[in-house]
C-alpha cells in the first residue's frame, strides 16, 4: 500500500482500523487468478492474527492453498472531497477532487481450518465481540444446539497469522488549515459516512 508519510499510521493505530472495521477482505493470489472475499474478523488479543469463517458452499477456501500469503484489506472510514470545499481556490483555482479514507492492509499466510471444536469457539468469539455493546446480548447459547451444530457443518474456519500491518489515513492534512477545517465542516454536515471521517480529522 502506498503512504506518504503525511498519512501513516502506526501499528497500534493501523490494528485500531481493523477492530473499528469489523470486516474486511481478504485477497489471495490461486492457480485461477486472484481470488476475494469479505468477511467480519476476530482480531487476537496479541493482534498477531485474524479469524473469520465463510460458508462450506463458497469456494474461495478451496482454491487457497495452506498457508498462502493473504491481503486483508479493511477501511474505517471513507468519503468523497470535493474542490468546493476549499476555501483556498479562490486564490488559487487548481484543484482537484480527492478522496479522504481511513484503512489498513494486513499481510499474512492463511490457514484453513475444518475442526468443529475450532469452529465452535470461533463463532463464538466472534458473536461475543459484535454482541459487546448491544443490551441485552445474544449469545450462540441462545439458539437450539442441534440447530447450532448443523450450522456448523456448513462453514469452514480461516485464520491469518499476521505478517505485516500498515495503516493509512489520508485525512487532508496535506491541505492548509483553512482548507482542512472546511473539508471537516462540510463532511460534518453530511451523511453518516462523511460524518465518520469528518470525526476522525482532528485539528489537521
Amino acid at each position: 500500500m502506498y503512504v506518504p508519510a503525511k498519512f501513516v499510521l502506526d501499528d497500534q493505530a493501523a490494528w485500531d482500523v481493523v477492530l473499528n472495521a469489523g470486516a474486511g477482505t481478504l485477497v489471495a493470489q490461486t492457480s485461477e487468478g486472484l481470488a476475494s472475499v469479505f468477511v467480519p474478523v476476530v482480531l487476537s488479543d496479541d493482534r498477531r492474527s485474524l479469524s473469520t469463517h465463510v460458508a462450506r458452499a463458497n469456494p474461495w477456501w478451496r482454491c487457497v492453498e495452506e498457508g498462502a500469503e493473504v491481503i486483508a484489506i479493511f477501511v474505517a472510514a471513507s468519503a468523497y472531497v470535493s474542490p468546493s470545499f476549499y476555501p483556498s481556490r479562490f486564490e488559487d483555482p487548481g484543484v482537484v477532487p480527492t478522496w479522504n479514507y481511513v484503512a489498513a492492509e494486513v499481510r499474512g499466510r492463511v490457514h484453513i481450518h475444518d475442526d468443529q471444536e475450532w469452529l465452535a469457539r470461533q463463532v463464538r468469539s466472534q458473536t461475543g465481540n459484535f454482541e459487546a455493546s448491544r443490551s441485552p446480548q445474544w449469545r450462540v447459547e441462545d439458539a437450539p444446539e442441534d440447530f447450532v451444530a448443523r450450522q456448523l457443518k456448513a462453514i469452514v474456519g480461516i485464520s491469518v497469522d499476521a505478517l505485516t500491518i500498515e495503516g493509512k489515513a489520508k485525512l487532508s492534512q496535506n491541505r492548509p488549515q483553512i482548507d482542512h477545517d472546511s473539508v471537516r465542516e462540510n463532511l460534518g454536515r453530511g451523511t453518516v459516512t462523511e460524518r465518520n471521517v469528518a470525526g476522525r480529522m482532528g485539528d489537521g
